[in-house]
């Protein structure tokens, strides 16, 4: 754990400088080696697990108790209501708002969690999503339950071509994504993924852990 003692700050373009990330399954002691490792560096935590940002999981999830919340600050933890679909972008963008809002700045930051998806967004950016009103949602779900994949991968080629053309016919989930895409945006699923956003974190000065249980 050497070579932390003056972790902290942010970089240029509103990355994350020497931050810490430490990632393990549940029960693994990630959350105990975060917390010891903020009360002595007087940093602060950041969730980067995708279900500990739920309100209601605190139990399945082994959420930190609130003991150990109030202890260090601890950010996007339980603040989503279950009823939301709270996607990878919809966390990066959360902790975008902390870097903007200066809330990282100036003491160490702790990532700690078990989404890898979270951690590579963080390290590399992902492709921006636009948000999928929930009608929306609905509405191609159910017919790909009616209809069917292929019969969807259809609909899909006639409006999307080069998005089908990448699609087996029998790929419901990655069809339906792309037809959802383009009916909530009018623009290709393509085109959205080609536009990467970028790093939260400097990866040259960031140092990542992985906690395995006993």
């Amino acid at each position: 754990m050497s070579g932390i003692e003056n972790s902290g700050g942010q970089a240029g373009e509103g990355r994350v400088e020497n931050a810490i990330l430490i990632a393990g399954p549940t029960a693994s002691g990630k959350s105990a080696l975060a917390l010891d490792l903020a009360e002595r560096k007087g940093g602060v935590i950041v969730n980067t697990d995708s279900m500990q940002g739920y309100s209601v999981l605190d139990v399945l999830t082994a959420r930190p108790t609130a003991a150990e919340l109030a202890r260090v600050p601890h950010y996007l933890y339980g603040h989503v209501h279950p009823s939301i679909a709270y996607s990878t972008g919809a966390w990066l963008r959360d902790v975008m708002k902390l870097i903007d809002e200066g809330t990282l700045s100036e003491r160490p930051v702790i990532f700690v969690g078990g989404t890898g998806l979270y951690f590579r967004a963080l390290a590399q950016g992902i492709s921006e999503m636009p948000d999928i009103p929930q009608p929306i949602r609905d509405r191609w779900r159910y017919e790909l339950r009616e209809q069917g994949a292929a019969k969807l991968h259809r609909v899909l080629l006639r409006e999307d071509s080069p998005a089908g053309m990448m699609l087996k016919p029998t790929d419901g989930q990655r069809i339906v994504r792309a037809l959802e895409v383009l009916d909530a945006s009018g623009r290709s699923i393509l085109e959205w993924r080609a536009a990467r956003g970028r790093p939260l974190i400097d990866r040259h000065s960031a140092r990542f852990f992985v906690i395995e249980p006993d």
